[in-house]
């Protein structure tokens, strides 16, 4: 949610606490979690993929910069899924 400024920030290593603590700081927590009869989206896959993401930037510390955009997220137990993704590594 770049465009609308609903970010939040951390320094890598993260854990799974952290990583839901960002979830529920985001203004658009509460259209994750389902408004007038949609679906909550899958939660765990997207704090699982914050994880992941920061496991990957900690194992490799050439990468300077990581963009997934979109990231798909889908309804409750379905998963997420990352349409396009940018990487920059150091020169």
């Amino acid at each position: 949610m770049e465009a609308l400024r609903d970010v939040t920030f951390r320094v890598a290593p993260i854990d799974r606490r952290e990583a839901t603590e960002m979830l529920r700081e985001i203004r658009s927590y509460n259209l994750l979690r389902g408004v007038r009869g949609e679906k909550q989206a899958d939660l765990p896959a997207i704090a699982e993929t914050i994880l992941r993401i920061s496991q990957l930037v900690t194992e490799f510390p050439e990468i300077v910069e990581l963009d997934i955009n979109p990231l798909m997220v889908f309804e409750t137990g379905k998963g997420v899924l990352g349409i396009d993704m940018r990487l920059a590594l150091k020169p």
